[in-house]
């Protein structure tokens, strides 16, 4: 079946994107692999309820929740909300005159996460027909 083909890609795509999402928003409470605060646009921090770093914790619970839904059951939803989340956060990038490079990069993770959205679709659809077609009664028959 062509569909096992990409299996391989799925599974790339859906640990990738998954462990990246969890551990980006894991660093947001510890700072290690970057000052995640200066990501924030001044335009946006402007109009937050709460300060800056309070923020980006608030993101990092998100990110970790997100990155758990897509190594977990829920890959499909949490890859969509991945690519729209990245999406946002292409945009404050942009707003802050700065990191065009991340902002970039971002998108293109964006484009990945609604890939995997979409395969997992497809994957769950088969999954479906294959199931439904295995539960089929054999056809009575015709008598003679």
């Amino acid at each position: 079946m062509p569909i096992k083909k990409l299996d391989s890609s799925w599974w790339a795509l859906r640990v990738g994107l998954g462990l990246a999402a969890a551990l980006a928003g894991l660093d947001k409470f510890f700072n290690l692999l970057t000052n995640w605060n200066m990501y924030l646009s001044p335009i946006t921090e402007r109009f937050l309820p709460v300060s800056g770093h309070t923020f980006m914790l608030i993101t990092g619970l998100i990110e970790i929740l997100i990155g758990l839904s897509i190594l977990t059951r829920w890959t499909r939803i949490g890859a969509y909300v991945l690519s729209a989340w990245l999406v946002v956060i292409s945009l404050n990038l942009v707003r802050t005159g700065n990191f065009y490079d991340v902002a970039v990069r971002d998108l293109e993770m964006a484009i990945a996460a609604f890939v995997l959205a979409n395969l997992t679709e497809v994957r769950e659809s088969v999954a479906r027909a294959s199931s439904l077609s295995s539960h089929e009664s054999p056809r009575p028959l015709a008598a003679a």
